[in-house]
């Protein structure tokens, strides 16, 4: 039997999962790590705390299958993406916490930017558009308040990284400085295109070329080998990367064009495969790398991105504390049989796709005296329905792609009550996968590929099988009234950061 690891290092967690040659699920470990706030709209974590989380979860996996690394064949790697940080990669030294993708530091550079330069010029260059979601705005950021921090960037002293980078460097002892092409896509500096760093980007940042990681093939090629001091003891291939969103899609098997998935975690990431073309949008969405394999051209995407899903189900329990659990939530949930005219529009840090408004801040809308605890729970979930439901409709005027089902994975699809109201909202069926940790199979899916345990992509697809399925059953009309008063929700965030003489 072979085996294949996957270090999945998401926004609150980092887990190391253990797959054998079928896919399945062998074992895992998972430890959260702490969400730092030095002020409103700032996100950060400690890129030390990830690392050693990592190689404690990569440990304890390995006992717990009682396995060695040496009998691993492979490991991908499947990361937040957007999240950078900046280290000498010659000593280790960290100059700052990583700065999260949910930071909204960024957002005055990106509004100086918008006044220089056409977003049509931005979109067709990288197939992103001007938000302080993407990787570049934070570069520019730490360049220009840290001290000393740019002058050892021009001196080729410091890397620019996104967590992949990261682990990657110290899982190979620092042998390897790379980034795959599906997270290179997210810093707003690669040409979408020719898949490398564009010069006209770099310039519009200043940001030295010098100062980014190697961009590689998602699979196909072994990166470096992890060293022998490292948490798994031993000489074993890092050999696959993918963004986790990317990861989700290919691990749910979604290889063809017009095949999508959704994942619901922190936040709610839609994406569906448009092949070898890209596809620019019309209706806020992002044009993203899907994959690459080897020297093969690469596949791409249309993405929507929510950035408060799961966070706001966090947010209830640690926060408001109107539950103990999100099992709790859940049954609250379902105790009523609607939200009681209760709309929550979570733009705790703005809203993305399609709107991409930096100046939004969430609301609680139509508060009536009837209203519950129950109803809170309620509408709650289905913030993150009717978020998906908006990204879900873009993508099909963007693609031309009518699509008749959708694959969904992610944390948040066992609220039943949700799963239920997103197949009403959307009028198809959602289908959750038998293996619902499609992020991390998709990375080691990504690994056996390059070193043999899967031969191709059509023998990775024999194995997605259906799990669950929900049937939408709301009328037309009960759904055409829900998005009405969720389209009056979302316009009440907005302009709601500004300056005064804006109000005036």
């Amino acid at each position: 039997m072979k085996y294949v690891g996957a270090l999945d290092q998401g926004t609150t967690s980092t887990r190391f999962i253990v797959f054998d040659q079928e896919g399945s699920l062998v074992s895992s470990h998972q430890l959260e790590h702490q969400q730092i706030y030095p002020q409103p709209g700032w996100v950060e974590h400690d890129p030390w705390e990830i690392w050693d989380n990592s190689s404690e979860c990569i440990s304890k996996a390995l006992k717990a299958a009682n396995l060695k690394g040496s009998d691993i064949a492979g490991i991908g790697i499947t990361n937040q993406r957007e999240t950078i940080l900046a280290w000498n990669p010659k000593t280790g030294k960290v100059w700052h916490n990583a700065i999260v993708w949910q930071d909204l530091r960024g957002a005055d550079l990106i509004e100086r930017l918008k006044g220089q330069v056409d977003a049509s010029f931005l979109q067709k260059k990288s197939g992103l558009l001007f938000s302080p979601y993407f990787a570049a705005s934070k570069i520019a950021w730490l360049l220009d308040h840290v001290e000393g921090l740019r002058d050892e960037a021009e001196k080729g002293n410091v890397v620019f990284g996104t967590i992949d980078t990261w682990l990657t460097w110290n899982l190979t002892g620092g042998k390897a400085l790379v980034t795959d092409v599906s997270n290179a896509s997210r810093y707003l500096l690669m040409n979408i295109e020719s898949c490398r760093w564009d010069d006209d980007l770099l310039e519009l940042f200043n940001i030295p070329k010098k100062a980014l990681p190697t961009i590689v093939p998602s699979s196909g090629m072994v990166y470096a080998m992890t060293t022998p001091s490292g948490p798994l003891r031993s000489e074993v291939p890092v050999c696959g990367i993918l963004g986790d969103q990317q990861a989700a899609l290919f691990g749910q098997a979604c290889f063809t064009e017009g095949l999508g998935k959704s994942t619901y975690g922190t936040g709610c990431f839609l994406l569906v495969n448009t092949g070898r073309k890209l596809v620019t949008s019309a209706q806020g969405l992002l044009t993203t790398v899907a994959y690459q394999l080897g020297n093969e051209p690469p596949m791409y995407a249309l993405e929507g991105s929510i950035a408060v899903a799961g966070s706001l189900v966090q947010w209830a329990r640690d926060n408001l504390k109107i539950v103990e659990t999100p099992q709790e939530l859940d049954k609250l949930a379902s105790s009523v049989p609607d939200c009681g005219g209760v709309y929550i529009v979570p733009a705790f840090s703005g809203l993305f796709a399609p709107y991409w408004r930096s100046d939004a801040r969430g609301v609680i809308a139509g508060l009536t005296g009837y209203v519950t605890r129950a109803h809170l729970a309620r509408a709650i979930l289905e913030a993150t329905a009717f978020q998906a439901h908006d990204i879900f409709k873009g993508m099909e005027k963007d693609s031309g792609i009518e699509m008749t089902t959708l694959k969904v994975d992610g944390g948040l699809t066992n609220s039943k009550p949700l799963m239920e109201f997103q197949a009403d909202l959307l009028g198809i069926p959602v289908i959750r996968p038998l293996v619902v940790e499609t992020t991390a199979l998709g990375a080691a899916y990504a690994a056996g590929l390059s070193v043999g345990v899967w031969k191709d992509l059509d023998e990775l697809a024999s194995y997605w099988k259906e799990e669950r399925r929900w049937e939408p059953k709301m009328s037309d009309e009960v759904r055409c009234e829900k998005i009405r008063f969720w389209k009056k929700a979302v316009n009440r965030t907005l302009d709601w950061v500004g300056t005064q003489e804006d109000e005036q």
